[in-house]
Formats: structure tokens, sequence, C-alpha cells
């Protein structure tokens, strides 16, 4: 039986590149320390633009606006965890 997210990523554009991130194996901790480094650990640039004490237009989280954050997030999760599992490693630098 077919589910509905599965559905859905049939008909997804970006369904390769998903499939890519998600596919990603961490084995190196060059790499894994380099996407600790480039993935924010939170979500960025959420504004309010406020000129002379008016809202002027609100600018969304940018998590929002990336389609492929939850695979982003997943791929900078599977480095954290092999940098602390398999190396040994403290990672509270990176949370």
């Amino acid at each position: 039986m077919t589910s509905f997210t599965q559905i859905q990523r049939r008909n997804d554009v970006l369904s390769p590149v998903r499939e890519w991130l998600e596919s990603i194996d961490v084995h190196n901790a060059k790499l894994a320390h380099y996407l600790c480094k480039l993935i924010p650990a939170q979500c960025p640039f959420e504004r309010d633009v406020i000129v002379f004490g008016r809202k002027l237009f609100h600018i969304p989280p940018m998590c929002k606006l990336n389609p492929l954050y939850e695979e982003v997030v997943g791929l900078r999760f599977k480095a954290l965890c092999y940098l602390a599992d398999e190396c040994g490693e403290d990672i509270t630098a990176y949370c």
C-alpha cells in the first residue's frame, strides 16, 4: 500500500535532491565538522523591518522558505551523531 507521503514525494520536483540528502552517510570527521559549521543549529534570520516605529514588513525564518530544510537538518544531526558516537568528541560547541 502506498502512503500519502510517498505519493506526494513522487510528484515532488525536489524528490531526487531530498533522497540524495537523506542517503548521505557521514563517515569522516572532517566532513562532519564541516557540515556542523555550515548548517546552523537554529532557524536563522527572522526579522521585523521597522522604520520610524512602524512595522513595514516581516521577513519569515529562512527555514520556512527552504523546501529542503528537514533533510538538511537531518544531515546535520547525522554529522553530530557521528562526532559524538563514533569519534567520542564533545559536540557542545555546535549546539
